[in-house]
């Protein structure tokens, strides 16, 4: 930008300009315009004669009219004030800069990451090192002295591409160092957990709530519980009331590979517990294969797939917890798989009528049960808890629960 310096004639005028008090017109100059401006106004407010406040005034006001940094306004007076003029001394250099690598080097480099498929620049140099070296062609000879950053470089070029064709880099595996890739190891003991989350479905856009299935290995133990979302706020603490309401001590955590689990408040929670930490191996879908069966028969038969709208979800959570998941533990029989070898060496699971029994009675069934209990707790009290309903009246208790909780979002959903 230039400026119509009629409109300023004194150095007052040109303070107030910078402190933005008075409104002045510009126009748009080339850049030799701008050079005769500046030549003007250093002649108008005799710049040589100023002090130093008031050469630094002028400084900002040719900066702030022209744009130029006060690097170059400062070389600028210098050559005004050496030749009496402006002009722009710019110009091509006078020896261009040699090209050390051309389009034959290009190819060369194109040609051998064809053939040996993209290797990293210190192999790619060192192979054309020894195609000059070793058997003697010449025309390797720039690249076997290209620094491996440069080579980069060439990698990215234009000519390189449209010799070499795209370039496709598979996506990289994100390695978290939590948790250890392997099947839990019960060994017959209960508290080993394996824990999947359930969501109840998305509506026009909006999400549902998510239940967290958790299943002991070994007794089938079972504790469901509900959050808006698989957020540290909301999660941490179900995770926590989990881990409390089994009456055995838990040394194992399993789960797939989804990130509301592997990640570090899930671990330091474990941790602090010196609970075992482990998730799904790849391709080995029999990991975490209980937790996925117990979501079909127990979750999603007991509250279906429906979209359920994530502010009901302590009234979910609060069914879980006090009528589903006892009644699960203690009334609900259950099949435990037997194992056998076939002549071929294939491991065959086989169910027996004799051995269905409820959770808890399967923990009684335990060798030493006792010693596998929570300190403080003993079978007398869980006993108590057994026998106050029957399966039948804990049943009945349950789908009372449950039938109010759906006409309670059923209402809701309908005045909404």
């Amino acid at each position: 930008m230039t400026l119509k310096t009629q409109t300023l004639s004194n150095l007052d005028q040109v303070r107030a300009f910078l402190a933005g008090t008075d409104a002045v017109p510009f126009t748009t100059p080339t850049e030799q315009d701008r050079y005769c401006w500046v030549a003007q106004s250093l002649q108008q407010f005799r710049y040589s004669r100023l002090c130093r406040a008031d050469r630094g005034v002028i400084v900002r006001f040719l900066g702030k009219v022209t744009g130029y940094s006060r690097a170059q306004i400062t070389r600028l007076i210098a050559q005004w004030r050496t030749h009496g003029c402006l002009t722009d001394r710019r110009g091509p250099p006078a020896v261009p800069f040699a090209t050390r690598y051309g389009a034959a080097d290009v190819r060369l480099l194109a040609e051998i990451d064809r053939l040996h498929g993209t290797l990293s620049g210190p192999a790619t140099k060192k192979l054309a090192e020894r195609a000059c070296t070793v058997y003697r062609q010449p025309q390797y000879k720039a690249l076997a002295t290209i620094s491996v950053s440069h080579l980069y470089n060439l990698r990215r070029s234009g000519d390189y591409r449209r010799v070499h064709g795209p370039v496709f880099q598979h996506t990289r595996a994100t390695r978290l160092p939590i948790g250890e890739r392997r099947k839990p190891q019960s060994h017959g003991r209960p508290g080993y957990l394996r824990v999947d989350s359930v969501h109840q479905g998305d509506f026009e856009g909006v999400k549902g709530v998510y239940l967290i299935n958790a299943v002991d290995e070994t007794t089938q133990f079972e504790f469901v519980g509900a959050v808006a979302r698989i957020s540290e706020a909301f999660l941490m603490p179900t995770l926590d009331a989990l881990l409390e309401s089994f009456p055995f001590v838990i040394r194992g955590f399993h789960s797939d590979n989804g990130s509301e689990y592997i990640n570090h408040h899930v671990a330091r929670l474990l941790n602090k517990l010196h609970i075992e930490f482990t998730k799904s191996r790849s391709r080995t879908s029999n990991d975490n294969a209980l937790a996925e069966s117990k979501n079909a028969s127990v979750v999603r038969k007991h509250l279906g797939y429906a979209h359920i709208p994530r502010h009901h979800a302590p009234a979910v959570n609060t069914f879980t917890v006090e009528q589903l998941t006892p009644y699960l533990n203690f009334h609900r029989p259950c099949f435990f798989a037997r194992t056998r070898t076939t002549a071929q060496g294939k491991i065959q699971k086989y169910y027996l009528y004799a051995d269905m029994m409820t959770p808890y009675d399967k923990l009684r069934s335990l060798p030493d049960a006792h010693t596998y209990l929570k300190p403080g707790l003993s079978f007398t009290t869980l006993d108590a808890l057994v026998l106050r309903l029957t399966d039948n009246e804990a049943a009945t208790q349950m789908n009372t629960a449950r039938t109010a909780l759906f006409d309670k979002i059923h209402a809701a959903r309908k005045r909404a």
